[in-house]
């Protein structure tokens, strides 16, 4: 395997990477941003095909580049997509796709970050930027399902067409749950399992919203941080449990024919168990119940019991030159959307540039390198 030195390694090439990628170029900083997919964008490719984003495209576009349209649409999955693409082209960002990150470690004063190619770097820096929402989490009595039930998680849900003739339970009562129960209704019976997240108490999609959305914004990116006691009263909350329904009302559902019924718990005869004890003869199930992050990769001392990095703003003293961005309440509400990556970004970028003007360049290094091996033949 052959070894490629650079002062920064950001991994992941979604919004939080590029966002990284923005600063750390404008600063003039060598890096690289390692991406698994084949393009940039393709994490919100693989999403099902009718999501759009919950901001207007006002609100969605990374530092230095406006989101183009029309300023309170709502764009498509696709149309984000293709909107990251354009950017890391715009930003001429050093993207390397098709390029998986199997191990971050710390040997020698340097990090070594090992992809699935013939291709290891060594680094001052690594900015995590992916793998918060990597692994899908499903109950462990959902292989006891009988055989023929259609399950599938949220993340392999494309559309109506890959479930099967007859009644639906969607497990998982948030957005994501509300959103997919919605477009399922037009061709199904559907049940809407679990407690109620409560909900914007306005239509974010309608004229009255241009007041109020800003509005919420401020709240997510200003009031709900971790230096303000409302946000720090609020942030376990968000961590454990999902957001208010944003879009779909629970009007909409209810004029739509979804009925709402009691949380799932386990599986008798094959068909899931609800908490009040009914089993409902369903043909298909839909597992909305959330991700979790994929950290093995990091084999850093870093996580807590609770599989979070004791971090503050990105930033880890435990671990200098290793830094994160784009988590869930990371700083702020905002800090894994896409109007909070940008300034969490910026932070972790000024603060490893300041690290890193007090230690030798990746070239200063190998100019040492390569003068001690021509010394020592």
């Amino acid at each position: 395997m052959s070894t490629e030195r650079i002062e920064t390694v950001v991994v992941g090439g979604g919004q939080a990477g590029l966002a990284t990628g923005y600063h750390l170029a404008r600063r003039g900083r060598p890096f690289v941003i390692l991406d698994a997919g084949e393009r940039v964008g393709d994490a919100w490719r693989a999403r099902w095909d009718s999501l759009r984003l919950f901001s207007p495209a006002k609100f969605d576009g990374l530092p230095g580049l406006p989101y183009p349209g029309p300023a309170w649409a709502f764009p498509t999955r696709d149309e984000f997509a293709d909107y990251l693409q354009a950017y890391a082209a715009w930003a001429e960002l050093p993207v390397r796709a098709r390029t998986a990150v199997r191990r971050v470690s710390y040997e020698g004063g340097r990090y070594l970050v090992e992809t699935d190619g013939d291709l290891r770097y060594e680094a001052e820096n690594v900015v995590i930027a992916a793998g918060y929402d990597r692994l899908p989490k499903t109950p462990e009595y959902a292989g006891r399902l009988a055989p023929d039930v259609r399950q599938l998680h949220a993340v392999d849900y494309r559309g109506p067409g890959q479930l099967q003739d007859g009644p639906v339970l969607v497990v998982g009562a948030g957005n994501s749950g509300a959103d997919i129960a919605l477009e399922l209704a037009r061709d199904h019976r559907v049940l809407l399992s679990g407690p109620h997240p409560g909900q914007l108490p306005w239509h974010i999609d309608r004229r009255p919203a241009r007041v109020l959305v800003p509005a919420l914004f401020f709240l997510f990116r200003n009031l709900l941080t971790v230096r303000t006691p409302i946000g720090r009263k609020v942030r376990p909350k968000v961590l454990a449990h999902s957001a208010p329904l944003i879009r779909v009302k629970s009007a909409d559902l209810k004029a739509a024919g979804v009925r709402r019924v009691a949380r799932t718990t386990g599986v008798r005869d094959g068909r899931p168990v609800l908490a009040d004890g009914t089993a409902p003869e369903v043909a298909n199930v839909v597992w909305c119940t959330g991700f979790r992050p994929d950290t093995s990769w990091i084999d850093l001392p870093v996580f807590g019991p609770d599989g979070e990095p004791a971090q503050r703003r990105g930033v880890l003293e435990s671990q200098p030159g290793l830094y994160f961005v784009g988590r869930l309440f990371q700083y702020a509400m905002a800090s894994s959307m896409i109007q909070g990556v940008g300034r969490d970004a910026e932070h972790v970028v000024r603060h490893l540039v300041g690290r890193s003007s007090e230690r030798p360049t990746t070239a200063e290094i190998s100019a040492v390198d390569a003068h001690n091996r021509s010394s020592s033949g």
